[in-house]
C-alpha cells in the first residue's frame, strides 16, 4: 500500500525530531478538527496540523480551522506545518491562519519558510516559550 504525502511528511519529521522531543501523530478519521501532531519538547508542548501542497493552497476543513482558531485564541501553541512538494520547503503558520491559508494559499499568508527541519524546530522553540 502506498503512503500519502502527509504520512511521508510525518515520517520525515519523526526521523528528525530534536533530542528530548516526544511527538505523537493523531489519526482522527472522524472529524472534530484535532491536529495531526502533538509534541512536547523540554516542557514546551504544541499541536501542529500537517499539510502538503502540490501548488499553493492546502486543503483545510472547517473543523480544522475552528479547532485551531479556538485553541490559538486561548493562548495555545498550535500551528499549520505545510510542506511544498515542489520545492521541499516547510512553512510554519500560526493556528489563527487557517482561513487565510484556505483563501490565499501559502504564498499569500504571513508565515515562515524553512529549508530544513532543524531550522523549523529552532523557530518552534522560540515561538512556544
Amino acid at each position: 500500500m502506498s503512503r500519502g504525502p502527509e504520512a511521508n511528511f510525518w515520517s520525515t519529521i519523526r526521523r528528525n525530531l530534536p533530542e528530548k522531543c516526544f511527538a505523537t501523530r493523531i489519526e482522527n478519521k472522524h472529524g472534530g478538527g484535532v491536529p495531526d501532531l502533538h509534541a512536547i519538547w523540554d516542557g514546551i508542548s504544541f499541536w501542529a496540523e500537517l499539510k502538503t501542497v502540490k501548488n499553493n493552497k492546502p486543503k483545510i476543513s472547517p473543523h480544522q480551522i475552528a479547532w485551531n482558531m479556538a485553541y490559538w485564541a486561548r493562548g495555545g501553541n498550535n500551528f499549520y506545518l505545510v510542506k511544498a512538494l515542489s520545492t521541499k520547503k516547510v512553512y510554519l503558520f500560526g493556528g489563527d491562519k487557517g482561513p487565510e491559508l484556505l483563501e490565499k494559499g501559502i504564498e499569500g499568508v504571513e508565515g515562515q519558510s524553512f529549508e530544513d527541519l532543524a531550522s523549523l524546530f529552532a523557530a518552534l522553540r522560540l515561538c512556544c516559550r
